[in-house]
This record gives structure tokens, C-alpha cells and sequence, in this order.
């Protein structure tokens, strides 16, 4: 007989070759179901793009690269005061968004209990420590606006400094903080609490803004965003935001982004929206 297989009824033939198996047009339609809704959870977590609240104004976005955002932002309240933050999660595509999903629960929980930006983000560190390997490291920014005191507190978890342009034309950056999250478990995080008011504008950004590239492989980088944002003063959150992206899509001229790319602006209402 050799290598030749005998034909028994009722016994399944020998796969051919690598051909995968067949999937049925029903289990298509399922599985882009199932990956939209996916894609609505770390929406939701995400919370409102523009929130007023006060004499603020918070706007947001994040513009992914594929279907799913290593960069993420999230806002919301947590008593008489606003939280906010903005991360990059190690990675991209589902991994990154199921991983956001568990450090936006550990935030949202924490800030319900405890009493500052730093003490939630050494809460977050420890408990993604105690996973153990294979998990992603995360940079975040979390802030807690007394918006009606005019009061803001943050601790920066190693991500690219966020900056206050003051009403006087100076640049504060929010460079307090302690290490990317999920590296060293007894890491310490140190808190700043800050004076903010509605004639300042607060400006976070991922890397993806400063690092996007142009034609001539030039970087848009620091010096143009506080020139664009400098320019921006007067205007409200959601209008600076995009004037922002605007500003650097020109400056790309087409070329296609290699990172996401995500803005968080909080400024005063009673700029101007027109």
C-alpha cells in the first residue's frame, strides 16, 4: 500500500494540504459584529469628547492608526471635582484596548476612594505589577479639576509632559509624577496642585502629534505645537483641538500616520467658539 490511505466509509479523509478551513458568510457577519461592539467599550470608558463643566471646557480626541488605539483619554466626574486623563498603552490593535478597558476600571475605582491623582496611580501601578509578566507598559496623565475653585492636581506616570500656556503668555509643563506604570512595583508618585484658571489653557498630546513626519521626513515637533497653541490662546477647547490636528495634517501633506495621534485640550468657556 505504501503511503496510499485506504477509503473506509465513514472515516474522514486526510487534510489537504494548508488550505484553511471554510468559514460561512453568517460567521463573518458575527465576528465584525462582535469586533464593533469590542470597539465600543473603550469608547464608552472613554467618556464624553467635550464636557463643560464650570467656566471649563475639556475636549478630546484620539485618531487611531488601525481599528483599535494604543493612545486613549478618558473624563469623568468623580464628586464636585472632574477627572481626566490621557495614556499610551505599550502596543496597538485588541491587546492594547482590552488592556485599556482593566486600567481605566482600576482608575475610575480608585479615584472614587482615594484622595489624590498620585495615590490612584500608585494604586494602578501596584495592582498591574501583581499581574506579572506580559503586562503592557503604560504611560498616563491624571488630573483632577476643582472646577469650581479653579484648582487642578496631577501626577504624570512617564508620559509626554502636558502643558499649562497661562494667560500671560508663560509655559508651564506638569512634570511631576514617577515612572511608567506597570514596571516597578514600589515605585513612588509624587502630586503637584496647581492655581488654573479660565484665561489658561492645559495642552496634553501623545506622541504621535510631535513625532508625525512630513515628506521630507521632518518632525512637527514641540517648538511648532506651543507656536500653533500660542496662537490658539484665545480660543475655546474644541476649537483649539482641531486648529491643533489641523495644523499638523498640513504639515504632513498626505503622508500617512505611522502612530496615533491624540489631543486633550481644557481652556475657559468664555473664549472664543465662533
Amino acid at each position: 500500500m505504501g503511503t496510499e490511505f485506504l477509503d473506509v466509509p465513514g472515516l474522514a479523509s486526510p487534510p489537504q494540504g494548508d488550505a484553511p478551513p471554510a468559514v460561512s458568510p453568517d460567521e463573518v457577519k458575527s465576528l465584525y459584529r462582535e469586533i464593533f461592539e469590542a470597539l465600543q467599550v473603550p469608547r464608552r470608558l472613554s467618556g464624553p469628547r467635550r464636557l463643560r463643566r464650570g467656566a471649563f471646557e475639556i475636549a478630546s480626541e484620539v485618531f487611531p492608526v488601525g481599528h483599535f488605539a494604543g493612545d486613549f483619554v478618558s473624563v469623568f466626574d468623580a464628586g464636585e471635582t472632574t477627572f481626566f486623563a490621557l495614556g499610551d498603552i505599550a502596543g496597538k490593535g485588541l491587546t492594547a484596548a482590552m488592556w485599556f478597558t482593566h486600567v481605566m476600571g482600576l482608575v475610575r475605582t480608585c479615584s472614587a476612594s482615594l484622595e489624590s491623582p498620585e495615590a490612584v496611580l500608585a494604586a494602578v501601578n501596584r495592582d498591574l505589577c501583581l499581574l506579572g509578566s506580559g503586562v503592557p507598559l503604560t504611560t498616563m496623565v491624571l488630573a483632577q479639576l476643582d472646577w469650581r475653585r479653579g484648582e487642578l492636581r496631577y501626577c504624570n506616570a512617564g508620559h509626554f509632559l502636558p502643558f499649562i500656556q497661562r494667560a500671560n503668555g508663560d509655559v508651564e509643563y506638569l512634570s511631576a509624577g514617577g515612572p511608567i506604570l506597570g514596571a516597578l512595583p514600589h515605585s513612588q508618585f509624587e502630586g503637584a496642585r496647581l492655581e488654573f484658571s479660565q484665561a489658561d489653557m492645559l495642552v496634553g498630546y501623545s506622541d504621535g502629534l510631535i513625532e508625525c513626519r512630513n515628506r521630507t521626513d521632518e518632525e512637527f515637533g514641540m517648538e511648532r505645537l506651543l507656536d500653533h497653541v500660542r496662537r490658539s490662546a484665545n480660543r475655546c477647547a474644541g476649537k483649539a483641538l482641531f486648529s491643533i490636528v489641523g495644523a499638523v495634517q498640513d504639515f504632513a501633506a498626505g503622508m500617512p500616520p505611522s502612530d496615533d495621534l491624540t489631543v486633550m485640550i481644557v481652556a475657559g468657556t468664555e473664549a472664543d467658539c465662533s
